[in-house]
């Protein structure tokens, strides 16, 4: 389907779609859709589903994903073992009652039927969860650190800042019609846990005087021809201001940002056009004030992952980073880190960027008997340094985009890895399973992106080789060194490219024992 823009230019089809109907208005059609079947969905249909959190796979026929939002990752034990218990119930069925933890702190829900998900989303919605604008053309998930409020490290916490940017947009019309998606990382933590370098809006920790806030930095992307780094605006932020300053830079983006391409869609290229000064300007001219320049960065150089167990900054109290396989959970792995938090914390589980669980507010005298727990010989607070700097997106199992599986084959490498160099050596491998960088590929040790080989013959599972990437205040694209080398033959290959890597030391505070972080 294609039309006419107001410019006398010619649309693309998703542009004409909505123009023709705001996305949001699928809501209405829920309850129609679930009666008639998945069946007679028509392909905008389908697009318009993602409005509201609800992805048709091809993958799986007849089954549908439900990506579910929570700013800064901040989950109640309540509102996980709803979750929990939606996955079992979906996924009974298939066999797999299974979740998967993403990149942006959210939980993707498999395997519920068209006919369920009215009432999955009413459930949802009454426990405070909310699946809106979780894809297409709309702000996406809030990044940011998953120990914010606990760290003693960081500057700000950013919690109330997410939730306020949040109940702006969400269900908000006026951020429905965005060019293409838009990502979000507002961060305090100084030790680079939150990737906001590939960010449209990447708000970083940093100080004027005694004040402390945000640098601002613009047009972060990954896809769409490769990785783009975030151009500083040469501002600082205040928290009370925050939340407003990101809404008007998406705004910004409505109103300017390129629609022709689907390809050339984000922000990115909007400042590649415009530059990073007009952009400034703008965003003071809707603001009314002159904003002020960066203050002094106040990240550290380290990254960290929050796996492992710290002292909180609150007396006596302390939080468990727990490594997930990949991101993939079960709904009894969900129900009983529920029931974990009520019986060690306070009732709240933290996800994370890659992937990961933390369980917050665990007292000294309780420390010791949470790490008995048989869930954390599945979920560990100690894994080896392979597995811990493992992370992999969906993959061919479930995604209508990956040309590769990626969390088994991720698993199989880890496991191999681990016999060739040891438990103790940390190599960051990530997964992604097609250009579109889910897994942030880019800025690790190694980055593998999925891609199809033709070998004797046959088409195989097969990457692209990135190695060198990494993410914080001193951002590095990886270098692809290799293309097209089938899966197979992966574990001598980075037996051998490993071999030539100094014995790097870990900087961050992984895996600490319980001790107030310096």
């Amino acid at each position: 389907m294609r039309g006419a823009d107001p410019a006398g230019g010619i649309m693309n089809r998703i542009e004409a779609m909505k123009a023709e109907r705001d996305g949001l208005d699928v809501q209405e059609d829920l309850v129609r859709f679930a009666r008639e079947g998945w069946k007679t969905l028509g392909d905008d249909d389908k697009e318009r589903l993602k409005w509201v959190g609800v992805f048709h796979r091809r993958p799986t026929p007849g089954h549908f994903m439900m990506r579910v939002r929570m700013p800064n990752g901040i989950v109640s034990a309540a509102q996980a073992r709803l979750l929990g218990e939606i996955t079992l119930a979906a996924g009974r069925a298939s066999g797999r009652p299974i979740a998967d933890v993403t990149t942006r702190q959210q939980i993707q829900l498999r395997w519920v039927t068209l006919e369920q998900v009215p009432e999955v989303i009413a459930r949802l919605e009454a426990a405070g969860l909310s699946t809106l604008q979780t894809g297409m053309d709309n702000i996406r998930g809030i990044i940011g650190c998953a120990a914010t409020g606990l760290t003693p490290r960081e500057l700000v916490d950013t919690a109330p800042i997410a939730r306020a940017f949040q109940r702006i947009f969400l269900g908000n019309k006026a951020f429905t019609n965005l060019p293409r998606k838009f990502n979000v990382t507002i961060t305090g933590c100084p030790d680079g846990c939150a990737g906001g370098e590939t960010q449209d809006i990447a708000m970083t920790p940093a100080r004027t005087g005694e004040r402390a806030g945000f640098n601002l930095a613009v047009g972060g992307k990954q896809g769409s021809g490769g990785p783009t780094f975030a151009t500083s605006l040469d501002v600082f932020v205040a928290p009370d201001e925050a939340a407003e300053v990101c809404a008007t830079i998406a705004l910004i983006f409505r109103d300017h940002g390129p629609r022709e391409a689907r390809s050339r869609a984000r922000l990115a290229f909007l400042l590649q056009e415009r530059g990073a000064a007009w952009m400034r300007e703008e965003l003071e001219k809707r603001l009314g004030h002159a904003l002020p320049p960066a203050g002094a960065d106040a990240r550290s150089g380290r990254v960290t992952d929050h796996v492992g167990v710290f002292r909180q900054k609150q007396e006596g109290l302390n939080y468990v980073g727990l490594k997930t396989a990949v991101g993939r959970i079960t709904g009894e792995q969900l129900i009983e880190l529920a029931r974990l938090a009520d019986v060690y914390g306070r009732g709240e589980l933290r996800l994370t960027p890659l992937q990961n669980v933390l369980l917050p507010h665990v007292p000294d005298a309780r420390l010791g008997h949470l790490t008995q727990e048989p869930l954390l010989k599945a979920l560990p607070y100690n894994p080896s340094e392979i597995a811990r700097g493992l992370v992999a997106c969906t993959g061919t199992d479930f995604c209508n985009l990956a040309l590769i599986d990626t969390k088994t084959r991720a698993m199989a490498l880890a496991k191999e890895l681990e016999v060739r160099f040891g438990t103790t050596r940390p190599i960051a491998v990530r997964w992604s399973g097609c250009p579109a960088s889910c897994a942030n590929h880019h800025t690790a040790d190694i980055g593998l992106q999925g891609c199809k080989v033709k070998l004797n013959g046959k088409i195989v599972d097969g990457v692209h080789v990135f190695v060198g990437g990494r993410g914080g205040a001193d951002p590095r694209p990886g270098v692809r060194i290799l293309e097209d080398l089938p899966c197979d033959e992966l574990p001598e290959v980075l037996e051998r490219l490993v071999r030539f890597f100094p014995r790097a030391e870990r900087t961050a505070d992984a895996g600490r024992t319980p001790e107030v972080e310096p």
